[in-house]
């Protein structure tokens, strides 16, 4: 209807003017015509008596001329006939002869003369037509008066068909006009969409075929390039990402945007202690260590669920609490669980289920139906309370791991114009791998409500594509790292997560030497002890029995190294509930027990396990004690406490030995790379970092500082925003030409 009006509207207005303008024309013109067929009417009605009514005057014959003129008056056009003599004098005229309508004047010559004139009776046109006699003499004239109020009528007839004939040929021309802009319209407006939507299988539109078409579309490319300009400065050119940066590309890039976080861990958990004391906890968690600096950058709101002891008693009625505590720039949502659901949605599904199933440690995952269930219920529930804490209909959401795999989708239905970024924490297997999940497709699907999916590497990427084209129908393209589902694209990035720099955990550090000398102290080893340090929870995929058994065969192997060198491992208990990790803490006691026993010498110990939680500073306290740090993770997306130990040497000593199979040996390529299922390697390479020399372990810590210092955890959050950007700009685009189609439709 918008479109007829559009276009109709000034069609029929023109189409009217158009008709005023002839109807005038159009008028003289019948007239002129119609009077034209009358004056030859009146030459054949002449032409037919005037030898007959010359023979009657001749006579004279008033009564035969009188029905000869009565039979011509029978015509219905001919008003009447009368017939004046030379004198101008009427002497015979037909009954309907107007009264006291005189003889015209003689002619000047023997032509008719057709005169119009307006009687009583309306107007007529009298047809004077001279007349003589078979020897030449002039017998008179012939007038025949003709009706012309039949013009009139005809003329308001014709009128009347003209309108008409303009009417329907304006509604003809108003819908064939409607119908040809809307094709063209609907034509244009695929096309455009066709550009700015990922191309599917390496199809592209051949749009520059259509001439009027082309200087537009190349126009709205140079658009979309420009668009894409954040993300291609972000990668090729090295600025300083701090929180400042952060907000400044919220600030140009995102203006006023509604952020929002939805994790399982919640930054900040607030425990009785056996004082009945409420004391305030941050959790050993790489996802907290990356993800509480963003939060400070970008304010927002967190929504996590509450587990600590005293979580319900520290905030509002809503579960709404202010942080930082000292110092709150954001707000932290809690969600309260019932046992039920934990030990279904966090034990069950997520940590005996996705856990082992997506880190390649050879422990067999468990599904059970009940878990499932409980998952689906508990994603629900974080969803909702998403949905209910945005202010607005297109918050900018960032969903993270593998707890919330179907989150994305529940969001997006309630949420659909929301910018969803799910990013994926841990590894992503390869699809034969995934298969075993009996829900496999239900978390594909829900992922694939996310506008952004991130993962830590490359090879994480390629294998959740993969997955994606095996068990679901999907449109990808690989050349834009896109999959389509019902036709929402999904982008699917490679984002090495890192940590904030400088660390706040190094505020307030004490030289290098004198956190050497306070941890010798407090563990009482000798001055010269050569220390390595691990920082773990107690995980089957941290790989610390096997980090164990490489330090046996390193004692075994060069003995000179028993009662010099140290293995100080912190690993905090976690989901000491779960039989697995009960076994793997076992294990672990275990061998370092029984390992201390064969090398131990008095007070010496060649592995210090320490199983308890350490707040970030005094995990950095221990990094810059330490002579090296030992990552050995069986399988990790990245694994932070590397990046970590690096951000904590200022020093430039030190050196890492990182697992092959951590997302950080990718970018930290200076450490030495082991794989730690050889523990023959892997303790070859603590000998190796024991004998390194001091220069060229400053060598290589200069070159993982300077990678740590640029690839931060706000170049992190930088590449993700500026991409969500891109496409929050594109889908404006596209929903403004939707918009318009739609309007004019």
């Amino acid at each position: 209807m918008r479109l007829l009006l559009r276009f109709g509207a000034p069609l029929f207005a023109a189409l009217a003017v158009l008709a005023a303008l002839l109807t005038p024309l159009a008028d003289h013109l019948i007239a002129r015509w119609f009077q034209n067929d009358v004056e030859m009417r009146s030459r054949l009605v002449f032409s037919s008596v005037r030898d007959s009514l010359a023979a009657l005057a001749s006579k004279p014959s008033p009564r035969e001329i009188k029905n000869l003129f009565e039979r011509i008056s029978e015509d219905e056009r001919v008003l009447a006939v009368g017939w004046c003599n030379a004198n101008g004098k009427l002497q015979v005229g037909s009954a309907n002869w107007p009264k006291g309508l005189a003889c015209p004047a003689s002619l000047a010559s023997d032509a008719p003369l057709f005169q119009a004139q307006e009687i009583a009776h309306g107007p007529v046109l009298s047809g004077i037509f001279p007349l003589a006699g078979g020897d030449g003499k002039q017998l008179g004239q012939l007038i025949i008066l003709n009706d012309l109020s039949f013009i009139d009528r005809r003329s308001s007839t014709a009128r009347l068909y003209l309108m008409g004939f303009l009417a329907v040929l304006s509604i003809v021309a108003a819908g064939v006009t409607v119908l040809m802009a809307q094709l063209t319209l609907r034509g244009w407006i695929r096309s455009v969409r066709q550009a700015l939507n990922a191309p599917v299988g390496g199809y592209r539109p051949k749009l520059a075929s259509d001439p009027q078409l082309a200087p537009m579309m190349g126009e709205i490319r140079q658009l979309l390039r420009d668009l894409d300009i954040s993300r291609r400065t972000a990668t090729g050119i090295r600025i300083d990402w701090s929180p400042e940066t952060l907000r400044n590309v919220l600030d140009n890039e995102l203006p006023g945007v509604e952020v929002l976080v939805l994790s399982n861990r919640e930054p900040y958990i607030h425990n009785f202690n056996d004082a009945g004391q409420i004391v305030m906890q941050r959790p050993a968690s790489g996802l907290v260590t990356a993800l509480e600096p963003i939060m400070r950058a970008c304010k927002g709101t967190w929504v996590a669920h509450g587990s600590g002891s005293a979580d319900q008693e520290t905030c509002d009625a809503q579960g709404h609490v202010a942080v930082p505590p000292g110092d709150p720039v954001y707000t932290l949502r809690r969600v309260w669980l019932t046992e039920e659901e934990q030990n279904g949605y966090y034990y069950g599904l997520s940590n005996e289920g996705l856990w082992p199933l997506c880190h390649i440690t050879y422990v067999r995952p468990v599904f059970r139906e009940p878990d499932w269930e409980q998952y689906v219920a508990v994603n629900r529930k974080f969803a909702d309370a998403v949905v209910r804490e945005a202010q607005r209909p297109d918050p900018l959401v960032l969903v993270q791991d593998y707890h919330f795999a179907l989150a994305p989708r529940m969001i997006r239905e309630r949420l659909p114009n929301a910018t969803i970024i799910t990013f994926w924490h841990i590894p992503w297997p390869n699809s034969e791998v995934f298969g075993i999940c009996p829900w496999r497709e239900a978390i594909i699907n829900g992922l694939l409500g996310s506008s952004v999916i991130g993962f830590h590497t490359q090879l994480h990427c390629n294998n959740f594509i993969e997955t994606a084209d095996r068990f679901i129908e999907c449109h990808i393209d690989r050349e834009e790292a896109t999959v389509s589902v019902g036709g929402h694209s999904s982008l699917v990035r490679p984002y090495p997560i890192s940590i904030d720099w400088p660390p706040a955990a190094m505020v307030g550090q004490a030289p290098t030497q004198d956190c050497r000398k306070a941890v010798l102290a407090r563990f009482d080893m000798p001055s010269d002890t050569l220390l390595a340090v691990g920082v773990e929870r107690f995980d089957f995929t941290k790989g610390i029995p096997d980090r164990f058994r490489a330090v046996e065969i390193l004692l075994e192997r060069h003995p000179e190294w028993i009662g010099r060198f140290v293995l100080l491992q912190v690993a905090a208990p976690s989901r000491s509930k779960l039989p697995v990790y009960q076994e793997i803490q076992r294990e672990t006691q275990g061998i370092a027990s029984e390992i201390n026993r064969k090398f131990g010498r008095g007070n010496y110990k060649p592995i210090l396990l320490v199983a308890q939680h350490h707040e970030p500073e005094q995990v950095y306290e221990l990094f810059r004690a330490a002579n090296l740090c030992i990552v050995s993770s069986l399988h990790d997306g990245m694994n932070l406490v590397a990046k970590e130990f690096v951000a904590a040497r200022d020093d430039e000593e030190g050196v890492l030995i990182l697992s092959t199979f951590a997302g950080a040996s990718r970018e930290l390529m200076e450490a030495l790379i082991v794989n730690p299922f050889d523990a023959r390697v892997t303790a070859d390479a603590i000998d190796h970092a024991l004998r390194m020399p001091v220069e060229q372990q400053a060598e290589r810590m200069h070159l993982m500082r300077e990678m740590v210092s640029e690839n931060n955890v706000y170049y992190w959050a930088g590449r993700m925003l500026l991409d969500a950007s891109r496409i929050r700009k594109r889908e404006r685009i596209e929903s403004n030409i939707a918009k318009a189609g739609g309007a004019a439709v």
